[in-house]
C-alpha cells in the first residue's frame, strides 16, 4: 500500500460513524480505506453501549430479586459475584464483536489498516510513517472521557467509562463524580450489585438536560436503590492513591465535608479526540471546545474532508453517529450536499426507570414560555399498574394544531415507547393521528397513546356545545322515526294479507 493508490474515501476511526461510513462508501462502489489505531468497534462496542447495557441487565436481575416480594414472590438473600457479572459483560461484547471486526469490513469491500493516522495535507495523511493519498476523507475519531482539573484527581487513578470494565471485585464504597446519563446508569448499577454508592453532581439536579420531573423520578429511584445523591455539590479536592482508597472533599448545601471511597469513578463528560490528528495541517478548523467544525452537510473547512460522530458537536449518541457517518460518506464519494436532520434526535438514559426524550423540551427551558403539554401518568397506564411500576409519565409537547413537537417518556421500556414519537416529531403528526392509530394492549406504549387521546378529548370538549346540538337533533329525529316505521310496516302487512 502506498502512493500508487488514491483512495476514494479514507476513514479515520473505526467507531460507529467510521464503520457505517466506510461500509456505505464501499457499497456505493468506492475504494475505501479505514484506519483504526486500536480495534474496530469504538466506544459503543468496547466501553459504552454494549458493556453498560450488559451490566445494567445483571443489576436489574438483582434488583428484581430483592423486590419480588411486592408481587408475592419470595426470594432468598441475593448475592453478587462481580467477576461472573463481568464475564457476562465481556461475553456480550465478544458475541457482537465479529459484526465490527476487520474481517467483516474486508468482506464488505473495506481495506483496514491498523495504526495511528495524522493529517499531513489537504488530501494526504500518514499512518505510522506510511503515506496515504485520498480524494475524500471522513474523520471519525470519537471522544474520550474528561478528567476535570480537581486537585489530586489525576494522582488518584480514577476509573472512567473506559476503564471501569477492568473491575472484577465489587468496591465496598464507590464515589461517582457526575450525575449525567453515564453517572446515573453506572451509579445505579453498582448500587444494585451491592456497592455503597455516593453520586456527586455540581448542578442542582441529576440529568440536568432532561425534564425536571424526569430528573426527580430518577433521583428518587437512585435513593431507593441506596445511592446517596449529592446535587448542587462541588468537588474541591481528591486525596488517594491509584486504585486504592481515598476521600473526596466536597462543598454543597450541607457545607464542606469529605466522602470516603474504595474506588472513584469519573463521569463528568467527554471531549473530542483530535490530539493525534493534526487537523490544522489539512486546513480543518476546530471550534472553541475542540470539536471539528462542520456545516449542515458534515463538511469541514476543508471541502474534501467530512467529519461525523462524537468528534463533532453535532452528535452525542451512537445512533446519530451511524446516520451521520452514512450521510457524510455518501456526500463525500458522490458529491452530494445532503444535510443532516437534527429536529428529531432521540435520546435515552437507561436508568430504571428509563428516561427517553425527543424534539422540543417538555418543560420551560430557559427564559422562553413554557410549551403546551399533555401528560399521562403511569398510574393511569394499565400495563404499569399490572406490573406495579407506576413511577413514570408520558408527556407530549404540542405546537399549533396539536402537532407533536417533542416528548418525554419515563418508565420501563421508555426507549421503545419513544419510537413512534420520534416519527411523529419528524413528520409533523398531530395527536389526532396518534389517537386514531390502533395500538396493542396492554403495553407501556399506552402512555404516549393515551396522552394523545387526552389531548383529542380535551379539544373535543371545546366543541361540545355544537356536538351536543347535533346529538339532540338526532334524538328528536329518532323519536319520530319509530312511528313512521310502524305505520309503514302495518301497511305492508295489510298488503300481504290482501294478496
Amino acid at each position: 500500500m502506498g502512493r500508487e493508490r488514491v483512495w476514494d474515501l479514507a476513514v479515520v476511526g473505526g467507531g460507529t460513524a467510521g464503520l457505517v461510513g466506510a461500509r456505505t462508501a464501499a457499497a456505493l462502489g468506492a475504494r475505501v480505506l479505514l484506519v483504526e489505531r486500536d480495534r474496530p468497534g469504538g466506544d459503543c462496542l468496547w466501553t459504552g453501549c454494549v458493556p453498560s447495557k450488559a451490566l445494567l441487565a445483571a443489576a436489574a436481575r438483582a434488583a428484581d430479586a430483592r423486590t419480588a416480594g411486592a408481587l408475592g414472590v419470595t426470594v432468598g438473600e441475593v448475592s453478587v459475584d462481580l467477576a461472573a457479572v463481568m464475564r457476562h459483560v465481556r461475553g456480550a461484547v465478544a458475541a457482537i464483536e465479529p459484526e465490527d471486526s476487520a474481517e467483516s469490513l474486508e468482506a464488505a469491500g473495506v481495506t483496514v489498516l491498523a495504526g495511528r493516522a495524522r493529517l499531513t495535507g489537504p488530501r494526504t495523511l500518514d499512518v505510522d510513517g506510511r503515506p496515504v493519498d485520498f480524494r475524500a476523507a471522513l474523520l471519525a475519531t470519537g471522544a474520550v472521557p474528561v478528567l476535570p482539573p480537581v486537585p489530586g484527581l489525576g494522582g488518584a487513578g480514577p476509573l472512567t467509562s473506559e476503564t471501569v470494565w477492568d473491575l472484577d471485585t465489587l468496591p465496598g464504597r464507590l464515589v461517582v463524580l457526575g450525575g449525567g446519563g453515564i453517572g446515573c446508569e453506572l451509579g445505579q448499577a453498582f448500587a444494585r450489585l451491592g456497592a455503597a454508592v455516593t453520586l456527586v453532581e455540581a448542578l442542582p439536579r441529576v440529568l440536568p438536560g432532561e425534564d425536571p420531573d424526569a430528573s426527580a423520578l430518577v433521583a428518587a429511584a437512585l435513593g431507593a436503590d441506596g445511592v446517596q445523591v449529592l446535587t448542587g455539590t462541588r468537588v474541591t479536592a481528591v486525596a488517594g492513591t491509584p486504585g486504592g482508597p481515598g476521600e473526596v472533599s466536597v462543598e454543597g448545601p450541607g457545607g464542606r465535608h469529605t466522602v470516603g471511597y474504595d474506588r472513584l469513578l469519573v463521569a463528568v463528560g467527554r471531549r473530542p479526540d483530535t490530539a493525534a490528528l493534526d487537523p490544522a495541517a489539512a486546513g480543518v478548523a476546530l471550534d472553541d471546545d475542540g470539536y471539528v467544525r462542520v456545516d449542515g452537510t458534515l463538511r469541514t473547512t476543508n471541502p474534501r474532508i467530512r467529519a461525523a460522530g462524537d468528534v463533532t458537536a453535532v452528535s452525542r449518541w451512537t445512533h446519530t453517529a451511524g446516520v451521520h457517518g452514512a450521510t457524510a460518506a455518501a456526500n463525500a464519494v458522490l458529491g452530494l450536499r445532503r444535510a443532516v436532520d437534527t429536529t428529531a434526535v432521540p435520546r435515552v438514559t437507561f436508568t430504571d426507570p428509563e428516561v427517553a426524550a425527543v424534539g422540543a423540551p417538555t418543560w420551560a427551558d430557559g427564559d422562553g414560555p413554557a410549551p403546551r403539554t399533555v401528560t399521562r401518568r403511569a398510574d393511569r397506564v394499565d400495563r404499569a399498574v399490572a406490573e406495579g411500576r407506576t413511577e413514570g409519565f408520558s408527556r407530549l409537547a404540542l405546537g399549533p394544531r396539536s402537532r407533536v413537537t417533542g416528548a418525554t417518556v419515563v418508565g420501563p421500556r421508555a426507549g421503545e415507547a419513544l419510537a413512534e414519537l420520534v416519527l411523529a416529531v419528524r413528520t409533523g403528526l398531530r395527536t389526532a393521528d396518534l389517537a386514531a392509530t390502533t395500538h396493542p394492549y396492554p403495553t407501556h406504549a399506552d402512555g404516549p397513546w393515551n396522552a394523545a387521546l387526552d389531548d383529542v378529548r380535551a379539544r373535543l370538549g371545546r366543541v361540545r356545545p355544537a356536538t351536543a346540538a347535533v346529538v339532540r337533533l338526532r334524538r328528536l329525529l329518532d323519536r319520530a322515526r319509530p312511528a313512521a316505521g310502524t305505520a309503514a310496516g302495518s301497511a305492508s302487512a295489510d298488503g300481504r294479507a290482501r294478496r
